[in-house]
C-alpha cells in the first residue's frame, strides 16, 4: 500500500502527539512535583519523590542530644507515707519502731476542675451633706450574671487552636469544667472575644505592612458549598489571616491598598501576588523545584535537571552565608546568577512543550528567582505561609465547612492572634487570657 510523503508526515506528527499524551498520563502531577495539594493526589505518592534529601544520619536522637524525661517535683502537693505495722516474717508489732527511709515515687493527678462564681456587691455611703455616693460595678460586668474573660479565651483557644466544634465544646465545658453552657452561648462568647481582640488583629496588619519581609499564600475554603478563599501574610514574628470571597488582586488592594513599599514578598507565582506593589519579590523555590521534578519525570529533561541542581546549590549557599556576607561581593552568587542566565536562554527540545512554557515564565520573573541571596532575612521558600494557611484545611477536616462569612472571618481573626502569640514564644492560653481583659471603647 502506497502512502504519500504528506500522509506519512501526518502520521508521524500524530504518533508524536500521542506519545506526548501517554507520557503525561504516565507522569501525572501530584503534591511532590507540582503545587497540587496532597488532598488532590489520585494515588499514594512514591516515598522517594520527596524534595527532602537524606542527611546520612541515623533516625532518632543524635549524639550529644539531651533527652527529656518525666521529672519529680521537689515540692509535692500531698505526701502519703507507707510504713509497715507488722513484721511480715514473724508478725511482731512494729508501730513503736522508728522508720527508715527506703525510697519514693510520685504520681501526677489532675485536680477536679470547678467553675468559680465571683460575686460583685455594690454599696452606697451617705455623706454628712446628705448625698449618697454609690460604688460602681467594674466596667466589664454588664449583666446580672455572665461568663468571665477566662471562659471567653478558653473558647477561642479550643475553637481556633484545636478546631473543636461547638457541640463537642459544650460537652467539654459541661463534663470537664462543670460549666453548663449552650452552643448558642459558646457562639456568643466567641463573637464577644473576637470583637475584643479586633484592635490587636488590626495592629498585626499594620505591622505586616511595615515589615521588611512578608510571605503570602491563599487557599480555598468551603462556605456553605461555595468556594471562597483564605489569605495569609506572615513573617517570623507575625501572622495575618483574612477571609475573602475571591482570589484576585482586589483582595490584596482592599487589605493592603498601599502594597509593601518596604518588603520583599515571598510567594508561589500566583498572578495576584506577582502584581502586588512591593520593594521586591521572591518566587518560592520549593514550588519551582516541584515543577522541575515533574518535567524531569515527564521528559527526562536535562535542562530541568540542571536548573534543579542550580537551585539546590543556591539554597545550600544561602545556608552558609552570615549577615555580614551580604555587605560584600559573593563570588559563588555571581557564578550562580551567570549559570541561571545561560539556562534561561538555553534552547530546549521542541517536543518538551511544557518545559519551554515553564522556561518562558521564569524569564519573565528572572529578577525574582534569586532575591533571597541578596537579603539575609529573606527565605528561599514560602513554607512559612503554607504552614500559616494549612490550619484552614485542618479546621475544615475536623469541624466541617464554614457556615457564614462572619464565622470564617472570626476564625481568621482568632487564628491570626494565636499564631502571632506562638511566634512570640508565649503560652497561647495565657496570651489569650491577657487579651481578654482588654475593654475596647
Amino acid at each position: 500500500m502506497f502512502i504519500s510523503r504528506k500522509k506519512y508526515q501526518e502520521l508521524l506528527d500524530t504518533i508524536s502527539i500521542l506519545q506526548a499524551r501517554i507520557a503525561e498520563l504516565e507522569h501525572r502531577k501530584n503534591s511532590n512535583n507540582s503545587s497540587i495539594p496532597p488532598s488532590k493526589d489520585e494515588n499514594r505518592v512514591k516515598r522517594n519523590q520527596s524534595l527532602r534529601e537524606k542527611s546520612g544520619r541515623k533516625p532518632g536522637g543524635q549524639k550529644g542530644h539531651k533527652g527529656n524525661m518525666l521529672k519529680m517535683t521537689e515540692c509535692p502537693d500531698d505526701v502519703i507515707v507507707h510504713t509497715p505495722q507488722y513484721c511480715n516474717c514473724c508478725g511482731n508489732d512494729l508501730s513503736g519502731q522508728t522508720g527508715r527511709f527506703i525510697g519514693k515515687r510520685q504520681v501526677i493527678e489532675l485536680p477536679e476542675v470547678k467553675a468559680r462564681y465571683i460575686e460583685h456587691q455594690v454599696y452606697g455611703r451617705k455623706c454628712q451633706c446628705g448625698h449618697i455616693t454609690e460604688g460602681e460595678f467594674p466596667k466589664e460586668i454588664r449583666a446580672h450574671i455572665q461568663y468571665g474573660n477566662s471562659v471567653e479565651s478558653l473558647i477561642s483557644y479550643f475553637y481556633s487552636r484545636h478546631y473543636v466544634p461547638f457541640l463537642r465544646m459544650k460537652e467539654i465545658m459541661s463534663e470537664i469544667f462543670n460549666l453548663p453552657i449552650s452552643e448558642g452561648g459558646i457562639h456568643y462568647l466567641l463573637g464577644r472575644f473576637t470583637r475584643r481582640v479586633k484592635p490587636f488583629y488590626d495592629q498585626i496588619r499594620d505591622r505586616i505592612e511595615q515589615s521588611s519581609v512578608v510571605g503570602s499564600d491563599e487557599t480555598g475554603a468551603n462556605l456553605n458549598g461555595k468556594l471562597t478563599w483564605f489569605w495569609t501574610w506572615q513573617n517570623d514574628r507575625l501572622t495575618y489571616i483574612s477571609h475573602s470571597l475571591n482570589r484576585g488582586g482586589e483582595t490584596i488592594k482592599k487589605i493592603f491598598p498601599q502594597g509593601f513599599a518596604n518588603a520583599i514578598i515571598n510567594h508561589d507565582r500566583w498572578a495576584s501576588q506577582i502584581n502586588t506593589p512591593a520593594k521586591g519579590h521572591q518566587l518560592c523555590t520549593s514550588h519551582l523545584l516541584r515543577d522541575l521534578v515533574y518535567l524531569v519525570e515527564l521528559y527526562k529533561s536535562e535542562w530541568a535537571t540542571k536548573l534543579k541542581a542550580l537551585l539546590k546549590r543556591s539554597i545550600k549557599l544561602k545556608k552558609s552565608l552570615q549577615p555580614i556576607d551580604y555587605l560584600k561581593g559573593i563570588p559563588e552568587r555571581e557564578l550562580i546568577e551567570s549559570e541561571l542566565d545561560k539556562l534561561l536562554c538555553l534552547e530546549i527540545n521542541v517536543k518538551h512543550k511544557k518545559a519551554i512554557t515553564f522556561q518562558k515564565k521564569l524569564r519573565k520573573q528572572r529578577n525574582n528567582i534569586l532575591t533571597f541571596l541578596y537579603y539575609h532575612d529573606v527565605p528561599p521558600d514560602n513554607n512559612g505561609s503554607e504552614r500559616a494557611i494549612r490550619n484552614v484545611k485542618v479546621k475544615q477536616k475536623i469541624s466541617g465547612f464554614f457556615k457564614s462569612t462572619n464565622g470564617a472571618q472570626t476564625f481568621a481573626i482568632n487564628r491570626s492572634i494565636i499564631d502571632t502569640i506562638i511566634k512570640s514564644r508565649n503560652n497561647v492560653l495565657e496570651g489569650l487570657n491577657c487579651l481578654a481583659t482588654y475593654i475596647p471603647d
